[in-house]
């Protein structure tokens, strides 16, 4: 008898353990680049996945990741089928996945800016531009795989210069993320610094940066930037059509306070084709194989 209940207790706890591998792999996960603040990011996020579940009735869920090359990772390797990437990232993960798209954009992600900022002590005049005043001082990135905090920048610098940054700057630091580079340059940490222009903006409107002790010197031209990017294999796992329902339903998010955490006003489709300028940024500077 007791022979019996134990085959009859190891039956049970395979079938169970095949359920919940079942349900874990109907799983539809995804990611974000770490751009800002980590408490910011998952609040933003997990409505995005409560949203999301409903719109798609399917369990989903957000896992967070601590740098922008953990998040490409994750991508390529099925941690995650969705990611809120930036341009490079974007293009750098869809590269390394078949058949992988770009679904969809914030309406201001089609004209994106970066501000290259100074703090109050370099002497600067806002809106000065790339001069060669700047020569010989400290200046930061974000992460070193950021579209607005290093490859846009660091492309107009070049351009401005004729040199790579470290050979302009006395020091050229990577601060990991956009409000972490706003505070340095805003502290005097650094003199110098490259930041996405909603993230300055927002940090300025949320009194976490005095524009009295920094101010924007340059602001690039416009370029695509965000985007949601899902892999090529999706439908196969989740039922034809999955790829579209899932772009419907990030162009069709239209909650006020969901928008604005991103913040963006609404999300409009995206295809590869809108990014094929990163692509080739990217390669000339060295950031894609």
């Amino acid at each position: 008898m007791l022979g019996r209940n134990l085959l009859r207790f190891a039956f049970t706890a395979v079938v169970l353990g095949l359920t919940s591998l079942g349900a874990s792999a109907q799983t539809f996960v995804f990611t974000a680049i770490p751009d800002e603040d980590e408490t910011r990011l998952q609040e933003r996020f997990q409505a995005v996945a409560d949203y999301l579940e409903e719109e798609l009735g399917v369990d989903v869920r957000f896992v967070p990741v601590k740098s922008y090359a953990a998040a490409v990772s994750a991508f390529r390797n099925d941690q995650v089928q969705l990611a809120w990437f930036g341009a490079l990232s974007g293009v750098q993960a869809r590269e390394r996945v078949p058949g992988s798209q770009a679904l969809a954009q914030g309406t201001e992600d089609q004209a994106f800016y970066t501000y290259i900022v100074a703090h109050k002590s370099t002497g600067l005049e806002p809106n000065s531009g790339l001069t060669e005043a700047m020569r010989g001082m400290t200046f930061t990135f974000g992460s070193k795989g950021s579209t607005s905090g290093r490859l846009v920048p660091e492309y107009y610098i070049r351009e401005a210069f004729g040199e790579a940054p470290d050979e302009v700057f006395s020091r050229v630091g990577y601060s990991g993320n956009h409000s972490r580079t706003a505070s340095m340059v805003a502290s005097g940490a650094y003199q110098l610094g490259a930041v996405n222009y909603t993230v300055w903006e927002t940090e300025i409107e949320a009194g976490n940066v005095d524009p009295d002790e920094a101010h924007v010197v340059y602001k690039t031209p416009s370029y695509p930037n965000y985007q949601w990017s899902i892999r090529g294999d999706v439908d196969e796992r989740f039922g034809e059509g999955f790829t579209e329902k899932v772009r419907a339903a990030l162009i069709g998010m239209d909650d006020p306070a969901m928008l604005e955490s991103f913040p963006r006003s609404a999300f409009v489709p995206a295809s590869n084709d809108n990014y094929a300028v990163i692509r080739e940024v990217a390669k000339e500077i060295g950031l894609l194989d």
